[in-house]
């Protein structure tokens, strides 16, 4: 089996019975945020997409890149579909000009053509990506590949079940915003961040000792961000507290916990894996590249400047009233929303900053309320501020999902009383019918299922299966003192109370060795 790596989470997939390419992404992200790092733009994508199947394993936009897979990616190829609760990934090939597709049933094996396998594990919670995401097993004259990309399944047992992995392709660096817009002094950046960077190679460490592969491939990050405005957050200036490590900061971190079968994939890095071993051969030496990492960087930044003052031309459309547009948009979800209204539990601020940098409009979407009005000079415990012309933009375009635009683009600042709410973004996700539906529904499911099983770490004896996602604490749960941390999404609770200091809600079930379990209260 050959792997080349094509940058960030794409790459492709070579047998002799037949080819997949998967999530290519080449063109920047995110109102022109996010870069794929190193560089792909130059590869001979003309090739490379002339295959047999294509997986896009969700729809965020450093996954799914339209434009590309539109003009460089053969319409002959079959689309391997996860199983998803909406159709938006099936409507978006299709308007890119596809037409053959192979939808697969969640954690399902397939046998394609001349012995080839794959099976497609879906994951379905509103948190994850936008409305999905997922990761492929792929087989082939018994060499197996997981290609588990930016997913966070609670386990990888379905995968190991299915034999030995012989190449683990994973992410190990940041995806979000947090906690670099947030309006906290840099002291506290600093800190926050290095609990996140060390909490995801936490994770990353548990993925690779539960499936125990051959190989282990970090992929799916870091991005690269080549605005001025936001140059700053590349992991280039020595800030224990970036969160976008590279792939030779992995290969230092893995080797502290004993790893030494960590392979780095460049853009036109070719591993060839057998059930013995892999031989990988690379367009420059690795540590060469990863050395001269800020003038590469600088490079990147003069060659795509261009680009990035054209996508900012693009964005401003004054004729929009911002304020109507999403009272007409955003009032009937909130009218239809029970279990998110519920959970943001109060007004979320909008300070849209105009052209000239001075002048600011303040909207409030108020769950409580059921409105989108003017802010009234209240207390908030959300706030977000932002280009008046970026939320222009996706009034006019009619983005149904601002998690995976504005809020990854990292063009917006933040402030908030109190702990992270994830029924925030959750709404801002989900600025569409199909989607909050479909989001209610998983809430609603989620808060009438009983999780009776109860499993003891250390001193104590807490429910399984982590409030939060359904993690399970038995693989996931660390305690230390009287604090219990769920390692896959790093949120932590107060076992005496069973509060939860990372967000609101989401109690824990707990109590000593020995003592007797508190009885429910109403």
């Amino acid at each position: 089996m050959r792997v080349t790596g094509t940058g960030h989470a794409s790459m492709r997939i070579d047998t002799a019975a037949g080819s997949i390419l998967c999530d290519p992404w080449v063109n920047p992200a995110y109102f022109a945020s996010w870069f794929p790092f190193p560089d792909n733009s130059q590869l001979d994508w003309e090739t490379l997409g002339d295959v047999d199947y294509l997986y896009v394993s969700h729809l965020h936009r450093d996954h799914f890149d339209a434009a590309h897979l539109k003009r460089y990616v053969s319409k002959k190829a079959t689309v391997l579909l996860p199983e998803f609760p909406t159709s938006e990934m099936e409507d978006e090939f299709r308007e890119l000009g596809f037409t053959k597709f192979l939808k697969t049933r969640n954690e399902e094996v397939v046998e394609l053509d001349g012995g080839l396998k794959i099976m497609i594990q879906a994951l379905t919670s509103p948190t994850d990506g936008p409305i999905g995401d997922s990761s492929l097993w792929v087989e082939y004259d018994g060499v197996r590949l997981l290609n588990q990309n930016d997913a966070r399944p609670t386990d990888l047992s379905t995968f190991a079940e299915l034999g030995h992995v012989h190449a683990h392709l994973l992410q190990f660096s940041g995806a979000i915003w947090y906690p670099m817009v947030y309006e906290l002094p840099q002291s506290a950046k600093t800190a926050f961040g290095k609990q996140k960077r060390e909490r995801q190679f936490d994770r990353t460490w548990r993925y690779i000792d539960d499936l125990k592969a051959d190989h282990v491939f970090p992929i799916a990050g870091p991005p690269c961000f080549l605005d001025d405005e936001l140059w700053q957050f590349n992991d280039i200036f020595g800030d224990e507290g970036n969160i976008f490590p590279d792939q030779s900061v992995f290969l230092a971190e893995y080797a502290k916990v004993g790893g030494t079968n960590g392979i780095v994939l460049l853009p036109g890095s070719v591993s060839e894996i057998t059930t013995t071993g892999a031989t990988t051969t690379h367009p420059v030496p690795v540590e060469e590249f990863f050395a001269n990492k800020v003038a590469h960087l600088e490079e990147m930044r003069e060659r795509k400047r261009p680009i990035i003052e054209a996508e900012k031309a693009s964005w401003r459309h004054p004729e929009i009233d911002v304020l109507k547009e999403l009272k007409q948009r955003i009032e009937p979800l909130l009218d239809e929303s029970i279990y998110l209204a519920k959970g943001v539990g109060g007004p979320v601020r909008f300070d849209l900053v105009g052209y000239n940098g001075e002048s600011v409009e303040s909207i409030v979407v108020d769950f409580p309320g059921k409105q989108v009005r003017p802010y009234a000079d209240e207390k908030v415990r959300y706030r977000f501020r932002t280009e008046r012309a970026l939320v222009e933009h996706l009034l006019h375009i009619g983005e149904v999902d601002w998690v995976n635009s504005l809020f990854l683009s990292c063009r917006f600042s933040a402030a908030r009383i109190g702990q992270y709410n994830e029924f925030v973004y959750a709404f801002f996700k989900c600025l569409s019918t199909e989607r909050l539906q479909y989001a209610e529904g998983w809430y609603d499911e989620h808060e009438r299922a009983v999780d009776a099983e109860d499993i003891t770490i250390g001193d104590w004896v807490v429910q399984r299966r982590c409030p939060h996602l359904k993690a399970d604490l038995s693989r996931f749960g660390i305690v230390d003192g009287d604090q219990l941390t769920c390692q896959l999404h790093g949120w932590r609770f107060d076992l005496p109370s069973g509060r939860c200091l990372t967000s609101v809600g989401h109690k824990v079930r707990a109590h000593r060795v020995g003592e007797e379990a508190p009885q429910p209260t109403n």
